[in-house]
């Protein structure tokens, strides 16, 4: 007698689920739908605008980005996902300066914590809301960020030029007074005769053409020889 009622109020209880169960199925079946038609709507589809997909460099109009390759991106990465390779170039006014060779990113092992755009101390990396990056090979998702050409180093202007030979003067004249005013200083001190390697140095520093870098190089030449000198009398 037992086992037939509790049969029956198995069943009174599984009946009543499902007819729970057919009333939510019911009504989404005549709820207006909200699914996305992707791919169908892909020239109209929202995407919010802060929601990371991929890194990518700033490029502006005429094809200039402002990367300075000073690593902070490639440093602040936990995952080791930014790599950066360099090179050295010569500027018009003789000195050495870093550029950007090749910014390689790895999509696959970021985590889109925005650190690398965050602590960019120039603005140059953004990340865009292009979500479309599946491929069928993981080498795919390793990408170089400056596709552009570099472009080479600006051609200085009059002005730039009159600038940079106005203080190289001035430093040559202030390293001349400099150099009188410590002989004065000093007294008067004989000539010091260089030996024949201090002699190919000075002459290695004359091909340069650099005034400033000549006297700098023989006063210190001068310098050694009249130590060397004063040692071997003392």
């Amino acid at each position: 007698m037992g086992s037939i009622k509790d049969y029956f109020s198995g069943l009174g209880k599984g009946v009543a689920s499902l007819v729970k169960g057919l009333q939510v199925t019911g009504k989404e079946f005549v709820t207006p739908k909200i699914t996305e038609k992707y791919p169908d709507n892909r020239e109209n589809m929202h995407i919010a605008q802060r929601f990371r997909a991929t890194l990518q460099f700033i490029y502006d109009k005429d094809g200039n980005h402002r990367c300075i390759a000073c690593g902070t991106c490639e440093r602040n990465c936990p995952n080791g996902t930014i790599t950066l390779e360099t090179k050295m170039v010569d500027t018009w006014d003789g000195k050495k300066k870093k550029k950007i060779d090749r910014y390689i990113y790895d999509l696959g092992s970021c985590t889109f914590c925005q650190l690398c755009v965050q602590t960019c101390p120039t603005d140059a990396i953004e990340f865009s809301n292009d979500f479309e990056q599946a491929v069928f090979t993981r080498s795919k998702l390793v990408k170089q960020l400056n596709y552009l050409p570099e472009k080479p180093e600006p051609k200085p202007t009059p002005e730039q030029i009159a600038k940079f030979e106005a203080e190289k003067k001035a430093k040559l004249e202030a390293a001349k007074a400099a150099a009188a005013a410590k002989k004065a200083a000093e007294g008067t001190t004989p000539a010091i005769e260089l030996d024949e390697k201090a002699k190919k140095a000075l002459a290695a520093a004359e091909a340069t053409g650099d005034p400033e870098k000549v006297a700098k190089v023989k006063a210190a030449l001068e310098k050694a020889a009249r130590l060397k000198a004063e040692k071997g009398n003392a």
